[in-house]
């Protein structure tokens, strides 16, 4: 299944296994983070992912920060973003290119519509937006409309955009114990009818629960293709199999010639070099006991007093 999973972790460095926990169960294509609280002398790094990140600026105590976490196994490329806001972009390929932005906008900031407008323009379509705007409007399942509220919904109207957010709740306020909608996913128009919103029932020692982006139709677990274990070739036998003659390359058809090429070096590599398993691997948590299960099944039980 094709998943996007945006996520406020109020701070990245203490939050290392809960992030591994949800790539055990999600393996999502990626990851958007916010509030990192990163400076540029702290590493994150994370076994199968490729990091672009944008750290607060310097003053600020750190906090604030974003990151986008993607999948090896997707072909991407960051995208260089001329904006004075937290954001970082990527373009990824699932079935099609898609952007994929991640944007954390401070409660107390100033920001200006023309600021929000930008940085729209420079995500090349179709994109999905994954953010915490720190915004409430009635549109996205809040109580009340506040002016940060109003912006996000002026630039959803300015950009002809969609927003995929339901009902479900994505921050919870401690002081108050009151649940809120802050999180959202917005996205091109051409996305819409292929996309789904959920959010984790778990706040993963945030103060946010996740939000997940799949694509409607994925139809479940996509298997992954092997890969060439070349520590393990038989490099020997590979250079007998892998004999290019002349008669491969003498026909006029230059096509044929390299295709003629192509399934010689195939057939060799796959007579002559191991691949791995095209299951997922998963990260062990060799800590794990029966007291970490009843203190979690524990957090769970209280959450929901």
């Amino acid at each position: 299944m094709y998943t996007f999973v945006s996520w406020n972790c109020r701070g990245i460095r203490t939050k290392l296994q809960d992030l591994k926990g949800l790539i055990n169960i999600l393996n999502p294509v990626c990851i958007g983070l916010q509030e990192t609280f990163l400076s540029s002398n702290n590493l994150l790094k994370q076994r199968g992912y490729n990091s672009v990140r944008k750290d607060a600026a310097t003053g600020s105590n750190h906090s604030g920060g974003v990151c986008i976490l993607t999948s090896n196994l997707y072909p991407s490329t960051p995208l260089t973003l001329h904006t004075s806001l937290q954001a970082v972009a990527v373009q990824v390929h699932t079935r099609c290119l898609v952007t994929v932005c991640c944007v954390y906008l401070p409660p107390h900031d100033v920001v200006s519509q023309q600021d929000l407008d930008t940085l729209v323009d420079q995500l090349p379509a179709p994109f999905i937006l994954l953010s915490d705007f720190n915004g409430h409007n009635t549109l996205w399942g809040s109580d009340v409309t506040n002016s940060r509220g109003r912006q996000i919904e002026q630039l959803i109207s300015n950009n002809c955009l969609c927003l995929l957010n339901n009902d479900e709740k994505t921050y919870f306020h401690e002081p108050t114990r009151t649940f809120h909608s802050l999180d959202l996913a917005i996205f091109s128009p051409t996305l819409l009818p292929l996309l789904h919103f959920t959010s984790v029932s778990d706040l993963c020692n945030s103060d946010h629960f996740p939000i997940i982006v799949s694509y409607a139709d994925s139809g479940g677990a996509i298997q992954y293709p092997p890969r060439y274990l070349f520590q393990r070739a038989g490099w020997g036998n590979f250079m007998q199999l892998a004999d290019i003659t002349e008669s491969m390359v003498s026909t006029a058809d230059v096509t044929e010639a390299v295709q003629n090429v192509v399934d010689c070096l195939i057939n060799a590599a796959n007579n002559t070099i191991p691949k791995c398993s095209p299951r997922i691997r998963k990260f062990r948590t060799p800590w794990w006991n029966e007291a970490c299960r009843d203190s979690r099944r524990e957090e769970k039980r209280l959450e929901h007093f």
